[in-house]
């Protein structure tokens, strides 16, 4: 088995080697083997892995977190995120509202594509309106944004020209809202609302972005090699508008899909950074470089709130009870992921007064395994059943499978009569099986897409596409309708803890299960490495490389 798996890595080593000769990543910038890859002031370079390839680099059509890292550093929108993740401007000089702040007028800066041309108002426009027409995967943002008839264009009835964005000149864009929305200004640092030139776009047809030729940049740096399911290449771009502020000559990311080799590149000085699995954790947590990251994405059971035994309330009591969250994050997973008893994760989202939402809230549907057992037999009394054989849907993936079989032992050995079989399919199938509500339990995760609780708590709308269980309760509808146009802040927030108080105190409608970690090798002469809790994940733009 030992010997199986050396061969292995050493058969990606040399692929790897080989790549790394054909893309011809391995420049003179980049060779100095000992340094993982700098040397002195020509060294300001960063080797990077990545789990996977890149689909589409389209800000328009992108719907993945690779995508959007890649977008956030090499376009530039109106805004881009800062160290503490907060909105800075980026393409912005100037940003005025009208009295009600349902207008919003913004005053572009000089800056260039990288063929030269300008970025103008009409890029904006441009791309918004195609998002919308295009029904993009993330179209649903403009309607989070409250943009001027957005909604009314995703349910077909307006055209996408009647969005409200418009270039009243080109240095000038005017940006026309439902009513006045507190998340407007951080919503536009998400790739989403990057622009694109028109013409560009239309002459590539249906090959835009799909290699790097085939896409322009106005960010920081510039996308020069992309060798597909293999990596690609950064080089900083000289050009763009704030270029004194970029230090790194150039980035190389590659794909590596094994963590057993990720970690022997690391070792080997190939790369820079290495996110570990939970099987390599005890064997590097005592390297210096090794830290854990708290994520702001959460993983949870989604229940079919249709099945005979599942729908009863008390039933969906007893499973949040009956699992050991703390041993499933400490023992199983290793990975700094914590147990999680409510919606919102902790650690990320704050009242007006600086409170986190996890504390004001507290912990939901917490209890002994007694108190579950009784829980559990009352539902089954309720219900008329004896027992209760279900499966749950899983990705085929390792992480998913180590959790549900730690689910299933527990709720097989606290719930008596309580039977749960593991059926895992690939990851687009899980999501298809959710989405036609065709199972018991399912095994879900939920990433923020940008910096508000209300991301965690208007997916469960009734008829909303990340519902996916068949719930509603005219409570939440009511709330989040008020929240999303409510201006005091203090009144908001209490309207958003009352919406995870009805999801979870009142329904058990989920069960949460923890909030994701991340263990990763890192090298410390890698300095200013921003990690984004929503939208991209990563910014490259103020990295330093100090040897």
């Amino acid at each position: 088995m030992w010997r199986d798996r050396k061969t292995q890595i050493f058969m990606v080593m040399i692929a790897f080697v080989l790549f790394l000769a054909g893309c011809n990543f391995n420049s003179s910038d980049s060779s100095n083997e000992e340094s993982g890859g700098s040397e002195g002031e020509a060294g300001q370079v960063l080797n990077i892995s990545t789990a996977a390839d890149i689909p589409t680099l389209d800000s328009t059509k992108a719907h993945d977190g690779i995508a959007f890292t890649v977008l956030n550093n090499v376009n530039e929108g109106l805004y881009r995120q800062d160290e503490n993740h907060e909105p800075i401007e980026a393409l912005v000089t100037d940003h005025t509202e009208n009295e009600d702040q349902t207008v919003h007028t913004f005053t572009l800066r000089d800056s260039n594509w990288s063929n030269g041309e300008p970025v103008t108002a009409q890029d904006f426009e441009f791309a918004w309106k195609r998002v919308m027409k295009d029904a993009s995967p993330y179209s649903f943002m403009f309607v989070t944004a409250g943009i001027k008839n957005a909604e009314a264009i995703m349910n077909e009835e307006m055209d996408a020209e009647e969005l409200g964005v418009k270039a009243i000149d080109e240095k000038t864009l005017e940006v026309t809202l439902e009513a006045a929305n507190p998340l407007f200004q951080s919503l536009m640092t998400f790739p989403t609302f990057l622009p694109q030139n028109q013409k560009f776009v239309e002459e590539q047809g249906d090959q835009y972005a799909l290699e790097a030729e085939n896409i322009l940049f106005n960010g920081p740096f510039t996308l020069v090699d992309w060798t597909h399911e293999q990596g690609w290449k950064y080089e900083k771009n000289e050009d763009y508008w704030d270029a004194d502020a970029v230090k790194l000559d150039a980035i190389n990311a590659y794909v590596v899909k094994d963590p057993a080799a990720g970690i022997n590149l690391y070792e080997t000085n190939k790369i820079d950074r290495v996110v570990l699995s939970s099987e390599a954790v005890d064997q590097n947590k005592g390297d210096e470089n090794f830290e854990t990251i708290l994520e702001p994405e959460i993983f949870f059971l989604r229940f079919n709130h249709n099945h005979p035994v599942l729908g009863n309330e008390n039933i969906r009591k007893a499973v949040n009870m009956a699992i050991d969250k703390e041993s499933l994050t400490e023992v199983i997973l290793k990975d700094g992921s914590t147990a999680l008893n409510g919606v919102v994760p902790k650690g990320f989202f704050q009242s007006p007064a600086g409170e986190d939402f996890r504390d004001l809230n507290g912990d939901f549907n917490t209890g002994t395994i007694e108190e579950a057992q009784k829980l559990w037999e009352q539902g089954l009394e309720e219900t008329g059943a004896t027992d209760v054989a279900v499966s749950i849907n899983i990705a085929d993936s390792e992480d998913h499978k180590k959790v549900a079989e730690y689910i299933q032992a527990q709720l097989e050995d606290n719930l008596p009569g309580f039977k749960l079989d593991i059926k895992a399919v690939p990851f687009a199938q899980r999501l298809e099986i959710e989405k036609a509500i065709e199972y018991d339990l399912s095994l879900s995760s939920w990433g923020p897409d940008y910096s508000d609780p209300m991301t965690y708590l208007d997916m469960w709308l009734e008829g909303g596409s990340a519902n996916r269980m068949d719930y509603s309760n005219e409570k939440i509808q009511e709330l989040v309708a008020s929240a999303r146009t409510e201006t005091d802040a203090e009144k908001r927030y209490q309207m958003l803890l009352d919406i995870e108080k009805v999801l979870l105190e009142e329904d058990a409608a989920i069960a949460p299960l923890y909030q994701g970690g991340t263990a990763v090798l890192m090298r410390s002469k890698i300095k200013n490495l921003l990690v984004h809790p929503t939208g991209a994940s990563f910014s490259y733009k103020w990295v330093t490389i100090e040897e």
